[in-house]
Formats: C-alpha cells, structure tokens, sequence
C-alpha cells in the first residue's frame, strides 16, 4: 500500500488504504503509537479536502481511539455521522471517541441512532441486525455514567427478550449472549450492588471467555460482601477457563481471562488484609492499560479500583492521587468522580471535593437517579454556593 501511495500520491483512495493498512499492521502493545500517528497525519490532510468522505473520517476515529489521542478525534466524530446518517455502524463509531472523552450524552446519542439503523435495515431484510448489541454495549455502558441507571436497565430487560441471533460478520457467534453476560455484571458491579454481582446466574450456551465474565463479576462481588469462600470458588472457575483457554491457543482470550483473575484475586487479598499485594497487582494491570491506551472492556478501570481500595484503607490522600491519575484516562467516569470528591472530602480538602461533586452533577444533568452519591454530591454543590 505504501508503494502505490508513493506511485500515486494524488490518489485520495490510496493515501486513505494506506493509513488504514498502517493501523491494522500497528504492533501488539504499541505504546508510541507510532503507525497511528503517521496514519493520522496522512488522514488529516484528506478530511481537510474531504470533509464528506466517510472512510476518511471512519479510519480517523479509529486512528484516534486511544486516551492520549481521543481529542484530536472529534472532529472526525461529530463528522461521521452527518456523512452517512443511515448506516448503523457509521453511527455507532463517534461514541468511541465519545466515551474515550466521557462525552456521555453525545455517546447516548450516538448509540441510539445506531440501534434504530440497524433495526430499520433490519426491516428491509438487509441483515446485520446483530450490530446493535455493540451499540447497546456503549449505551449501557454510558447510562450507567451519567446516573440513568433505569436506562440501562430497560436495555437489559430489552436483551433478554430478543430472540438469539445466528451469526455476526460471519464469524459463527451469537452477539446476544455476550450481552447477556456482561450487561448485567457492569450493571451490578458499578451500582456496587455486591451481593446483586455474588448471586449473577450463569447464561446458557455461554463460551469459555464469556462464562469467565460471570465468574470475575461474581468473585469481586462475594468479596465485597465478605463471602470469601464463594470468592474462593468462582476465582478457581476463572482460573480453570483460563488454562483451557492456553490450551486452545486462545492467546488473546487467555490474557483477559487472566487478567478477570488477577483482579478478582486482588480484591480477594484487600478483603483479607493483603494490601500490598492487592494494589502491587492491580498497579501492574493499570500501567499496562494506561501504556498502550487499552479499554477496561466496559469494567472498571484498574488504577479506579486501586483508589477505591485506599479509600477504604483510610488512606484519602493516596486514593485522590489515584483517582486523578485515572480521570484523565477515563474522565467523567461516575465511580471516579465522585470516588474523587470523597477522598478531597476526607483529606480535608474541601474546595476540590466541591469541584468533583459539580462535574459529577453536571455529567448526570437531567437524570432520575436516586443513586445516593449523586444526592450527596447536589447537596454539597447547593451548600456552596
């Protein structure tokens, strides 16, 4: 692709083929970004001639789908979807960028437009229906962020109603199981409904990856409840699945199943008194995040749930620090904002608590939640001024 790039550098279509080849050749675990940025620089110069080409500003949000890179993705962004209103998938991808910022209304938006696409195309029998559940995913995902839980919940009862789907992109899996899964456990897990996360009933036809989801969200949540034996238990699945998994030569499967455990082990070990230990594995697991820009796959981030455990240590200086340093990864995150607020709260510091309450606030505009953290955070906003 280089070579007809160079032989013909006035042709749009070839420069564009050629970033995208530079991103699907870009090197596992690349933490300088190196292809996306000569990818971007190539892309740039076409959407300022193209405005309205849409590969162009597909394969710039993807280019851009980093932390460190989300920013200079929104044009393309707020772009895409203007170019091509009836294609599903051109809909959903701004919410990458979107969500990468904690843009979460323009996610929302973003994700129902996709949803409504696809069941449209749908109706036409133009096939793709399985699509929406990666939308869904984003949506759920974005709900739970900005206080409309009651939301997210409907998309969860919705899910469940749905016929299975026979395939998606020919790749012989059902998208609907994997929704069955994963919703419900974020759900529960961000909600911090622990003995809701404990007692989450396994889906039927669920793969060894999918089953291990299960296992992770039930672990952390009899952990945080004080069950440790059932804690015990559901570690020793994930552990099993995970070695099947190397088996298999799963490679990429195995790693996050693997990386289910080390979390459900580290909060397994705070429960239990091993601290250090706790924050040691789940520090690895945010450096590693944090370094090559990789989504926690809808969950928690790690370094979130290293602030959450000093918090609980009583020890507000050093969890502040940690939730500011995952905030710029995963701003507006609901957890991690008002996981902020507590810490300056409880280090004294009660001009910075104030600040965190107002964007926590601000980020759930509009809402019904009755989440008690967003009361406490209004009240604290209405006390200042």
């Amino acid at each position: 692709m280089e070579k007809v790039y160079q032989k013909y550098p006035d042709d749009h279509e070839a420069a564009a083929f050629y970033a995208l080849s530079l991103l699907t050749s870009e090197p596992d675990d690349d933490t300088t970004f190196a292809n996306r940025k000569q990818a971007g620089a190539i892309l740039e110069k076409l959407f300022a001639e193209e405005p309205d080409h849409p590969g162009i500003a597909h394969y710039l949000i993807h280019t851009y789908d980093k932390p460190q890179l989300a920013q200079l993705g929104l044009p393309a962004a707020r772009r895409y979807a203007q170019i091509a209103p009836a294609a599903p998938h051109a809909l959903h991808m701004p919410s990458h960028i979107f969500a990468r910022l904690g843009l979460w209304q323009d996610d929302i938006n973003s994700n129902l437009a996709s949803i409504a696409a696809t069941r449209k195309a749908t109706e036409m029998n133009m096939g793709g229906e399985g699509h929406q559940f990666h939308a869904m995913d984003y949506l759920v995902y974005a709900y739970l962020q900005s206080g409309r839980e009651a939301d997210a919940l409907k998309v969860i009862e919705e899910v469940k109603a749905m016929p299975p789907m026979k395939d998606m992109y020919g790749m012989g899996y059902d998208p609907r199981v994997y929704a069955l899964v994963a919703f419900p456990a974020r759900y529960a897990l961000e909600l911090h409904h622990w003995a809701e996360a404990a007692a989450l009933t396994f889906v039927p036809d669920t793969d060894g990856g999918d089953a291990a989801i299960t296992y992770w969200a039930r672990a952390i949540g009899a952990a945080r409840s004080g069950n440790v034996a059932q804690a015990r238990a559901d570690i020793e699945h994930i552990d099993a699945i995970h070695k099947t998994l190397l088996g298999q030569k799963k490679k990429n499967y195995a790693e996050a199943v693997d990386q289910d455990r080390k979390e459900a082990v580290a909060w397994l070990d705070h429960v239990e008194g091993r601290n250090d230990a706790a924050i040691a594995a789940l520090r690895a697991i945010a450096e590693k995040e944090e370094a090559s820009g990789d989504e926690s796959d809808g969950g928690t981030p790690a370094r979130e749930m290293i602030a959450d455990m000093l918090l609980e240590m009583k020890r507000p200086e050093q969890a502040l620090t940690e939730y500011q340093a995952d905030l710029k990864f995963n701003p507006n995150r609901f957890n991690g904002v008002y996981g902020a607020a507590q810490a300056a709260e409880m280090a004294g510091q009660a001009s910075e608590a104030t600040e965190y309450y107002a964007v926590l606030v601000k980020s759930c505009e509009g809402s019904s939640s009755e989440r008690p953290e967003l009361e406490k955070a209004k009240q604290a906003v209405v006390a200042q001024k």
